[in-house]
């Protein structure tokens, strides 16, 4: 068993942001990771996309569900130690290349974006033939559900589980830079200290930088433009 469930849905920054800090905690500590899912669009999927979401976020959160069942059959065929490089090759081809205006929306979820990933991580290509394969999806929605049991519904991506089965569970946390490897061993020492006292439940803070990612046009130690982010568990929800 890993020492750290990490819950993600390609599509989203802030899992991106976190999972790259987990990973540098993760090569300071010697721990293990097991890279799982959660699906923002069946998570929403009750939701009215209109009414809840920007224009664009149904088709982004599409483009995930597409990645995930990629990941699915990738797990099933190679284990679950292929995840890691996978996700990392989402994550570049996603999140760290510049904004693009003449992308359509959903073009993360492309067969393109999904065989340059899977050769990246030295998969086979042919498993970008994956991404419709909606059988995938009570697996996915079966990991969604055991990341929101840990956390309860009312959150987004990532979800992080600590010493699992029995240890602790967290939202987050959500961070829109990347600490250095000092402040990252730091960082998630208060963050687990704080999620094991029994009676904690939130805090949150809604004014929040944009991510120092390329696809948000914010360089690493550049200032993102900071932005009231109420109702966040839904803006957060990219």
């Amino acid at each position: 068993m890993a020492d750290i469930n990490f819950y993600f849905d390609p599509i989203c920054p802030f899992a991106w942001m976190t999972s790259k800090w987990i990973r540098i905690v993760q090569a300071h500590r010697d721990y293990t990771v097991d890279w799982r899912f959660i699906s923002l669009r069946l998570i929403n999927s009750h939701l009215d996309y209109d009414s809840h979401f920007p224009p664009e976020y149904e088709a982004q959160h599409t483009a995930g569900l597409r990645l995930l069942r990629v990941a699915s059959a990738v797990r099933e065929k190679r284990g679950r130690e292929a995840i890691g490089p996978l996700y990392a090759a989402y994550g570049a081809r996603i999140l760290e290349t510049g904004p693009d205006e003449s992308r359509k929306p959903g073009w993360q979820g492309t067969a393109e974006l999904a065989a340059a990933a899977l050769a990246e991580a030295g998969l086979p290509t042919s498993l970008a033939g994956f991404l419709a394969d909606t059988s995938r999806d009570a697996e996915i929605q079966a990991e969604s559900d055991e990341a929101l049991s840990l956390t309860g519904k009312d959150v987004g991506t990532p979800i992080v589980h600590f010493e699992p089965p029995a240890g602790v569970a967290f939202f987050g946390p959500v961070i829109s830079r990347l600490p250095d490897e000092k402040q990252a061993a730091e960082l998630w020492d208060h963050v687990v200290g704080l999620a094991r006292f029994p009676g904690f439940a939130e805090l949150k803070r809604s004014l929040r930088e944009q991510p120092q990612l390329p696809s948000f046009g914010v360089a690493a130690q550049e200032p993102g433009k900071v932005e009231d982010w109420h109702a966040g568990s839904r803006r957060l929800k990219k």
